[in-house]
């Protein structure tokens, strides 16, 4: 390639930073700019209103004068509305008394804006804004809006007359233009006064992003790897990424970032997440680059977690998979502990009485197991149970020998279970025959070519009732096998098989994910001994890209985006080269991130038939579909939203997503007492028995942008998911498909196709 040019040609892309001034200012026409610069003509000033404190003061101490009056100066917040003043007196010990009255807040003129909760890109909307005018005297208002990262599709600026003590509407067209925060600010004057308000708001990408990355390695001299930009895909979106590390832990990054951004919140999750962001504490700096968030957030995000399971801890101390008020599954509170002791043992902060009860359960857990239970999933829990004492200090090896005795021998007991008492035998001359038979099983258990590595284990029908999954069996026995056979030539070809396993940088779920991590943590910890002094740079075409230093043991990794935009102007394909100059080895990731230009997403069935309708609850005028198949819905109009999914086979750990669109607005059952939205939207399996009367599903969750529906075991069937909705905002709306998918097998899944609703 020759030597480099001086500086590279396609530096990081930064995203643009839009700042949202507090104050505006407006003409008469209400055509808005920005502060005047000295010699201009000023125009009137607007203060946004920002403070939204619901406690406007407390004050505890507050004393009378001689004619018993206390008097509180006090700054009202900026919300306009309502406050209730209320005041407790005491005089001695003995003397007591209270009242209460209501202060309202208000202005002459009020700027009061009803923006979605979010946006798709690609919606097109109508941002309804109410002007009150609060005097006895009709006003003429001049009202100016400003966004970033929003289209304003009409005039950014309007005159109109608003009666005496009362209040008019006006709407400004408007589309999202990227994904990303869209940011809105609104201002009013009038000769009676002014107001303004500020507003943001997430836009979503509508259509599934996609990716693919493929990893290597470069012990001497360069790579050459073609590089071809998909077609039809979003040039606002995405890019090359070329990430450059001394060690191979870079190669984790999208394990790492599935777990940290995965968008369910079972207890299981939640744990798994804190056990792999505790278990990696240490290098977790290394993962600062491909859209992970930085390890203060990773850190505080666990913090976080481990406040929502202390809200969900059972009496006994175990969990269940969502709430407090039912009977801790065994399985779940094991994992949790786990977690609970991985995060103490990095040094973060963990609840003393949530971590002793947590403990104290798995000490009887034997006592929770179901009698439905088959041997094989009570054993593998009464081990798992063992392993997490074992890491928490309190080793009980004379329990793991009797299971093993129970069981009738080693070879008796699942692989999986083998792997976690492995470690409680390890260094104890007491227990030399037990070690010895783990060993011997184990050899026996393993599938080995000339690179690769794994085991073979089942529970056939009780698979479920632990997550099963071959690779979180693989690296179990990893790191046990570190901790006893440290020189094991099988060590490096088991690494390699789990890396192999990998679909889009990562493995197929939270369990596989968090226990591949900790595993892997501990082999890059222990074999990683070459002190890099390498000086790594990339081409890109005949375009110079970049160069990065490495020297001395670091977790450091560069990282270079070559934007979507950029690739789009270079021959296809391209070819990206990687070379290194110096000692050491250069590990590599090339990924490609993309949003497919078509936002609209057909039907698929893999395991799920998933499909969508919207119907009219009040008229049935409210709701209809066209012949193009885009729903129109009345504005203000409650909706009934009707999701049916077909499981042609048992399925486990079902999860239920529905998209909702950004101009509606999800109502709460719970919160219902009259009208035509029933107190339990669920609705019994088509077909069923008269006795079959409880919902199909153990829980379900409204979000601002979806809805949500959990099963641990679904039975063969058709089933239909109810919830309601009330349209709310005006224009134009792209709704993603549904998806049905089974967590801990994402390849079963199915989904509907993308909708259009416009309400009008």
């Amino acid at each position: 390639q020759g030597p480099p040019p001086p500086a590279p040609i396609m530096p990081k892309a930064e995203a643009p930073k839009e700042s949202m001034p507090s104050r505006l200012r407006a003409d008469k026409k209400g055509a808005e700019r920005d502060e005047a610069a000295p010699g201009q003509p000023q125009g009137v000033p607007l203060t946004v209103r920002q403070n939204w404190n619901a406690l406007a003061a407390f004050v505890p101490d507050a004393r009378t004068d001689a004619r018993g009056r206390a008097t509180v100066k006090l700054a009202l917040p900026d919300n306009l509305t309502r406050y209730r003043v209320m005041a407790v007196a005491a005089s001695g010990a003995n003397q007591f008394g209270s009242a209460e009255e209501a202060i309202t807040a208000r202005l002459p003129l009020m700027v009061r804006a009803s923006p979605p909760r979010f946006l798709n890109f690609g919606d097109r909307f109508e941002l309804p804004v109410v002007l009150q005018n609060q005097t006895s005297a009709a006003m003429r208002v001049d009202v100016v809006a400003r966004t970033a990262n929003l289209t304003l599709t009409g005039s950014p600026g309007l005159s109109v007359e608003v009666p005496a003590n009362d209040r008019v509407e006006i709407r400004f067209p408007a589309a999202a233009i990227h994904p990303g925060t869209a940011r809105l600010q609104l201002g009013a004057s009038s000769r009676a006064g002014t107001d303004a308000s500020e507003h943001e708001l997430p836009v979503w990408t509508p259509a599934t992003t996609e990716a693919f990355a493929t990893y290597g390695t470069v012990d001497q001299g360069a790579i050459a790897q073609p590089v071809r930009r998909p077609s039809d895909v979003l040039p606002e979106w995405g890019g090359l990424e070329v990430m450059t590390s001394s060690t191979a832990l870079q190669g984790l990054t999208d394990a790492v970032l599935y777990l940290a951004t995965y968008p369910f919140e079972c207890s299981e999750q939640l744990s798994s997440r804190v056990l792999s962001i505790a278990a990696l504490r240490d290098v977790l700096d290394a993962f600062k680059a491909g859209g992970l968030p930085p390890k203060e957030a990773l850190i505080a995000s666990v913090k976080a977690d481990m406040k929502t399971l202390a809200g969900r801890q059972h009496y006994s101390g175990g969990w269940d998979w969502w709430r407090k008020d039912r009977e801790p599954v065994p399985f779940v509170s094991i994992h949790v502990t786990h977690a609970l002791v991985r995060a103490k043992a990095k040094g973060l902060q963990v609840p003393k009485q949530m971590y002793d009860r947590a403990l104290g359960f798995l000490r009887r857990v034997e006592s929770y197991i179901p009698s439905i239970y088959p041997p094989s999933v009570r054993q593998t829990i009464i081990a798992y149970a063992l392993y997490v004492r074992d890491r928490a200090g309190d080793r009980d090896a004379a329990r793991a020998k009797r299971l093993i005795q129970e069981a009738g021998g080693v070879d008796k007991l699942p692989l999986e279970a083998v792997g976690l008492i492995w470690p409680l035998f390890q260094n104890d001359a007491a227990h030399d025959a037990e070690l010895r038979a783990i060993r011997h099983r184990v050899a026996q258990k393993v599938t080995e070519t000339a690179g690769e590595a794994h085991f073979v284990t089942g529970y056939d029908d009780g698979a479920y009732l632990l997550l099963h999954s071959d690779r979180r069996v693989d690296g179990i026995l990893l790191e046990a096998l570190i901790g006893d056979q440290p020189q094991s030539s099988l060590i490096p070809k088991v690494v390699r098989g789990l890396l192999a396993h990998r679909k889009r940088g990562r493995w197929s779920s939270t369990q596989e994910n968090a226990f591949v991590l900790v595993a892997l943590d501990r082999y890059f910890a222990t074999y990683e001994n070459v002190t890099p002094d390498f000086v790594a740079r990339v081409w890109l075409g005949d375009g110079y890209v970049g160069d990065h230093r490495y020297k001395g043991r670091s977790t450091d990794r560069q990282e270079t985006l070559v934007p979507m935009a950029y690739l789009a102007k270079q021959p296809q394909p391209s070819t990206l080269t990687l070379s290194k100059e110096g000692p050491g080895r250069l590990y590599y990731r090339l990924g490609m991130q993309y949003a497919p230009k078509d936002l609209w997403q057909k039907p698929a069935e893999h395991g799920f038939a998933v499909s969508r309708t919207y119907e009219a609850v009040d008229k049935p005028s409210d709701v209809r579909q066209d012949k193009n198949g885009v729903w129109h819905v009345k504005r203000g109009a409650t909706v009934r939203v009707r999701v049916g999914m077909v499981a042609r086979a048992r399925r486990y750990h079902v999860a239920l997503v529905d998209p909702i669109p950004a101009g509606f607005e999800p109502l709460n059952p719970a919160l219902a007492t009259t009208g035509s939205i029933p107190s339990d939207p669920s609705e019994a399996r088509r077909g069923s028995p008269w006795w079959w009367t409880s919902a199909w599903y153990e829980h379900q969750n409204l979000r601002d942008e979806r809805a949500e529906a959990f099963a641990s075991l679904l039975w063969d069937g058709v089933y239909d998911y109810v919830y309601y909705a009330r349209a709310t905002t005006p224009g134009t709306f792209i709704v993603p498909a549904p998806k049905a998918e089974e967590m801990y097998a994402e390849e079963t899944f199915g989904r509907g196709g993308s909708d259009r609703v416009v309400v009008e």
